[in-house]
Order: C-alpha cells, then structure tokens, then sequence
C-alpha cells in the first residue's frame, strides 16, 4: 500500500531546515506548504518591517527549499486563491494536493496552537504536532522543573540549561567560580567610545517586492518601510552572528545595558530576529560563542572574550529566551489576563509619534519606529518602566509590544511584558516590579542631557516626571507591594521622607497622570 502524501506546514518562525515537520519527508510524495495569510498578518498590525522581514526570509526560505528538491507550494499574500488563514490553507492545500495527512511544528502563540488541535477534525485525516526541538528545553521539562515550586526564578533554571549542555562548566562547576556575571555588565558608556557598525544587507529583487507589497497592503501599520538592511537568510543570518563575535561580543557584557543618544545598535548581537524566526538556533549560537571563549586558552593568539560578556550573552540565550519559552507554555492561557496591579490606563499617542517631551521616550520609541527594534534595557527601563509607573492596561502594553518589535512573537513578548514589565503576574516571573526614578535612565544614558526636564529636580517645574511618578507608584501600591522582601529599604526609605515631600511628589504625578489621560 503506497504511503499517504503528506502536507508538511511551515510557519513564518520556523524557518530551519532541520526543522521537526521536515524530519522524514519524502521529497518525491510531499508537499511544503507556507503561506504569508492575512489572518496572520493582520492580527496585529504588526511593524512594516517586521513584515518585510518575515516574508521575504519565508521567500527565500521557499527557494531553499526547492533547491533541495523538496516539492514546495508558496501562498503569496496577494494571490487570487490565498485563504485568508492558516486553517483555511492547510485544507486548501490539501486537498489541491490529494494529501492525507497534516504534519506541523509546535507553534510559537497559544492561539495557533488551539487552531491546530481542531484541524484533525475539520480535515478528517490525521494531524500531527511534533515538538519544537530548536529549544533547549522541551515543555514538559520546564513543567516537572516548575511544578510544585512555591517560587519560580530564571537564574536557577539557567543553571539547570547550563548543566544540560555541559556549557561554561569545570568539573561540573561554573566557569571562573560564580554562575552569574550580571553585576558586571552595568557600566555607562565613555564618552570617547568608538562603536562598531552594525550588520547590514542591501535587499535584493526578493526583498525589493516585498516593500512594495507592505507599502501598498500595510500602509496603515506602524513603523517605517524605509532603509530596510536586515538579512533574510540563513547564511545572512550567520554573517550577523559572526561580526557580533568578532567586533562586539568582547565589549558587549560591560554594555550590555547602557544606553546612547541617536545610537540604537552600540555593542548588542542584534539576532533576536534570526533566533526568534528559525534562521539562527539557540544550539549553534551559544557553542559558537562558547568556542571562541575557550579558544584564546587553547591559543594565545586567539582573542581573548572576557567571561562576563560570554556567560551574559548566554544567559540571554538559554537563561531568559528558554525560561520565558517553558513558563508561557506553563500558565497559558490564563496568563493573557493577568492584571495584579488593577492597571487600567489607555496608551498614550505619543507611543505611535514619539512626540513627548521626555527625551529617553521619544528617543526609545524613534528607534523602534525606525527599526522595529531597541535593546532590552530601552524596552524594560525606559518604555517598559513608563508603562509601570503609570499604571497603563497590560492589555494595550502587550498588543503594543507585539506590534512594534521584529522579534516579537506572543511566547516570548507576553512573559516578558506582563510578568518582567508590568508585574501583572504577581510575582510569578520576576522577584519584584522593574520600577525606577530617572536617576537610572540617568546612570545608564546620556538621554536626560538632551532632555527638556531636569533629572536632579524631583518635584515642581522642570522635574523628571520619573522621579515623582516612581514615589506615587510605592505609594498607590503599598498593599500590594509592601510585604515584597526586595521592596521593603525602598519602603523604609519612603517612610524617611518629610511628609511634604512625599505629597508633593503625589500631587505632580495626579497632574502629570491627568494630562496623560487628556
């Protein structure tokens, strides 16, 4: 009895060639599909750019494909016989093809995920699900990790990563003798620094009818189409890794958290895109990373990689990515709703403009209007602390995050917007709320030298509105936050201010907030 053709569904973040749903396929029986459907890109109105992005690496992904004599079908977005949706092609497609049966990648978002467990039904024929086993850790091992545990916290879960790769381990211990190297990669940037460039490609024909079609289907969406200079393929995609390694990787721990007036790029590996889409794989980033640390030692000539900039780029890659990964998956889906603060503020304009008067937000959301991108630091401490302070609606902060940035995908945006950002889970995630005055956007940046208000100035004219907004935070959320082990010398120390500070800080932040809602 011959065997059943197979349609093998590949999604816009899964493109790898060694990809689960590709494992066994017959070239001569099935069929690839991917399909760049409207429901997906439309679900959100997400980034011009990260649109460009997505689809061209899917295009150029196709042809890759092909090339290796696998029998491809390309959904193009303005062909007259798209579906509409992933559903709705993979039956489609099915059927035009006398497939009979479905194998699909463990998606990326919940959503998809419940979509794809009605396609068995719908299609009649079997619909199979394999794991995602780019990650370093599977679900069901972040699960038995965290089930029964009264606190879940990445830092040990890293160290669990760290041990299943054997990575920057000595006789089972941690290289240099401490696991974590984070208190040495907070230093502000020298004036005089020179920085590196960051990697950029010309777009070729491919890339080129994919602006022209984002300019004429997406012109309502966010962002800017132009100077678009990502790569798009896996070698592209390598080229990044590389140059990360070579020009910026020996300065990147030190910097990893500052921040530069007018400079987006400064030391960071910029490969969030290609990790997060499939082009580039947590396994073969942090091994390359790893052998050119161990290099210098084996060779003196090599360059020597200072350990705090080795293990904080790993533990970005298997500490955070994976521990947000496994905990999405492990309190989905009623993470969506988590609101432990009662925050319920619209989203101001300002984050689509950019036009504010505080400088690190105009300067943070210019970026990513610009780019579809900014480091962690400006997402978290800037943007992110904004949105904390002033009590904005998780719901409209995540839809915003998801939107704006090229490497956001709902597993990875959620956790981190909900449970790091807005402390809209509790606890379950990070320790305590990331809230700050402006003396740490001052500390890490140059943004308030440029700025209209005065970071020095507390209350009244001219004050930095983080520095009133942060004391009417710990003052709206006492209950709430007081009992926190971590939060208790801030409270101590709020309770040392004269009273008539502390009202007047309440006071700026009630009028500050008011011209917010208005």
């Amino acid at each position: 009895m011959p065997t059943p053709k197979t349609l093998r569904l590949i999604l816009a973040d899964q493109l790898t060639h060694s990809l689960s749903a590709l494992a066994g396929i017959d070239v001569n029986n099935d069929v690839v599909l991917l399909a760049e459907v409207r429901s997906e890109a439309s679900y959100v109105k997400h980034h011009k750019k990260k649109i460009i992005y997505l689809f061209s690496a899917m295009r150029h992904f196709a042809l890759e494909l092909k090339q290796k004599g696998y029998q491809v079908h390309y959904t193009y977005y303005d062909a007259q016989d798209n579906q509409g949706s992933l559903a709705a092609e993979v039956a489609h497609r099915k059927t035009q093809y006398g497939c009979g049966q479905v194998v699909c990648t463990f998606p990326g978002e919940s959503r998809v995920h419940q979509d794809m467990l009605s396609w068995s039904a719908a299609l009649d024929c079997p619909v199979e699900i394999r794991a995602d086993d780019r990650f370093i850790a599977t679900i069901e091992e972040f699960s038995t990790w965290a089930t029964g545990k009264k606190q879940l916290r990445m830092e040990f879960f890293y160290r669990e990563m760290r041990r299943k790769l054997n990575c920057l381990l000595h006789d089972g211990q941690p290289e240099g003798g401490k696991w974590n190297y984070d208190a040495d990669n907070r230093a502000k940037l020298p004036k005089d620094i020179e920085l590196p460039q960051n990697t950029q490609f010309t777009p070729d024909t491919i890339t080129l009818e994919v602006i022209e079609l984002v300019k004429s289907q997406f012109d309502d969406h966010f962002g800017d189409w132009e100077h678009f200079h990502y790569g798009v393929t896996r070698d592209q995609a390598l080229t990044v890794l590389d140059t990360f390694i070579q020009e910026r990787l020996v300065n990147f721990g030190q910097y990893q958290d500052a921040m530069m007036q007018d400079e987006p790029w400064l030391f960071h590996s910029h490969i969030s895109f290609y990790l997060n889409s499939g082009l580039l794989t947590a396994h073969e980033v942090v091994a390359r990373v790893e052998q050119v640390y161990y290099a210098h030692a084996q060779d003196p000539s090599q360059p020597a990689i200072p350990l705090n900039s080795v293990e904080g780029f790993i533990r970005q890659v298997i500490g955070w990515r994976e521990y947000v990964r496994g905990l999405y998956w492990f309190v989905m889906p009623d993470y969506v709703n988590k609101n432990h603060l009662n925050a319920t503020r619209k989203l101001p304009e300002f984050f689509w403009t950019g036009k504010t008067k505080m400088n690190c937000l105009a300067q943070c959301i210019k970026d990513t209007k610009e780019h579809a991108y900014a480091h962690h630091i400006q997402r978290l401490m800037v943007l992110g602390n904004f949105a904390l302070l002033t009590g904005l609606s998780p719901e409209e902060v995540n839809e915003w995050y998801l939107i704006v940035y090229g490497d956001a995908y709902e597993w990875v945006e959620l956790p981190n917007v909900s449970g790091m950002v807005l402390y809209a889970d509790g606890g379950v995630l990070a320790s305590k709320p990331y809230a700050a005055s402006g003396a740490y956007i001052n500390k890490m940046s140059n943004y308030c030298k440029h700025c209209e208000y005065k970071v020095t100035v507390k209350t009244g004219e001219g004050a930095c509105p983080f520095n009133y907004l942060y004391w009417d935070f710990l003052h709206r959320h006492r209950d709430a936050l007081s009992s926190n082990h971590r939060m208790g010398m801030i409270y101590r120390t709020m309770d040392k201010m004269a009273p008539e500070k502390l009202d007047a800080a309440i006071a700026d932040a009630h009028t500050f907030l008011i011209s917010l809602d208005e």
